[in-house]
């Protein structure tokens, strides 16, 4: 039997994580059809989760909202089902994207409720329902990444980066990653064949030197702003794939002349929720790869930097800064 309250992370503003609270008398959820009510050991925060905040993500919810979005945890109630159709049970380890997962209890949809791999805990599944998703859809079914070709990664040591290293590398690319100076071990690790300073003055110089003046075949572009112009310069002319997922470095300009005199280049939007929605297939094959990387053991379980919940505002802070790496949770 829930509680009818519990603990979560309320949103109160459009200025930053500094304005989210600690609640204590949330109203618990309860599952509607098709969706499970899931007790949260362990949340996933992502830099979406910073943008809903400072107001900057498309449609993002209205304050005052419940925080978060990626959660793992016990399954301890289900909504009706249709006839013939199985979900989780109860008592099943789930981890999968709700609204309001910075709390004690968050209800997920059943059909994305994904089971917790054998063996692994909540905490280390984290990460395999948005890091390693968009990764593998940004390199795949969008970016058309095949062995033998270039990769340009920026933000690497970040837990969609890293998984974007790691499959790459997997698959056979060369892999030129982008960090900060003091992250460059972590990516090394990773089997990156090249790291570059991220706080660098030319990055497109450096790709372009490093492939003899051609550019990389595939550039992941999580970071906008100023990096923006630098994907568009170390992506191959004509063929080159920009595929762009990220915007935490801000807006930037792209204008119809760019593309025709100075950037020559093919620019993919990826947006994981729309790609779930709008293309099911192509996300069921990125899943059935996901599957298959964690069952041969290409995908490890995750080591996530964990906060407790009454400390959220400080990781989304601490992310936003660029002083993480790696997946971060928080714990309830």
């Amino acid at each position: 039997m829930s509680p009818a309250t519990m603990r979560a992370l309320q949103q109160t503003s459009l200025e930053g994580p500094q304005d989210m609270r600690l609640i204590t008398d949330a109203p618990v959820p309860s599952p509607g059809p098709d969706e499970v009510l899931v007790r949260v050991t362990a949340a996933g925060v992502n830099f979406a989760d910073v943008s809903r905040a400072c107001g900057t993500f498309g449609d993002g919810p209205r304050p005052p909202y419940l925080a978060g979005f990626e959660a793992a945890g016990e399954v301890v109630a289900v909504g009706e089902t249709a006839e013939g159709v199985s979900g989780p049970e109860p008592g099943a380890s789930v981890v999968g994207v709700g609204d309001g997962a910075f709390a004690e209890y968050v209800v997920l949809p059943a059909a994305a409720a994904m089971p917790v791999p054998a063996g692994w805990t909540d905490q280390e599944a984290l990460g395999l329902v948005v890091n390693w998703p968009t990764a593998l859809a940004a390199l795949g079914p969008l970016g058309g990444l095949t062995a033998g070709q270039t990769v340009l990664v920026h933000a690497a040591a970040g837990a969609t980066g890293q998984a974007a290293v790691t499959a790459a590398k997997h698959g056979g690319a060369t892999v030129i990653a982008s960090a900060a100076p003091g992250k460059h071990a972590i990516v090394q690790a990773l089997g990156a064949d090249h790291v570059l300073d991220s706080h660098s003055g030319d990055i497109a110089a450096e790709v372009l030197a490093l492939t003899g003046g051609n550019g990389v075949d595939v550039v992941l572009e999580s970071a906008g702003g100023a990096t923006f112009g630098a994907s568009l310069a170390a992506a191959k002319r004509v063929t080159g794939r920009v595929v762009v997922y990220g915007v935490a470095g801000g807006d930037a300009a792209i204008t119809n002349r760019d593309l025709v005199y100075r950037h020559q280049v093919h620019v993919v939007g990826l947006n994981l929720g729309v790609l779930i929605h709008a293309a099911p297939q192509i996300f069921g094959e990125v899943m059935g790869e996901l599957a298959a990387l964690v069952a041969t053991g290409v995908v490890t379980p995750g080591r996530p930097t964990t906060y407790d919940l009454a400390d959220g505002a400080k990781a989304l802070a601490e992310l936003a800064a660029r002083a993480t790496t790696g997946k971060l949770a928080l714990l309830p």
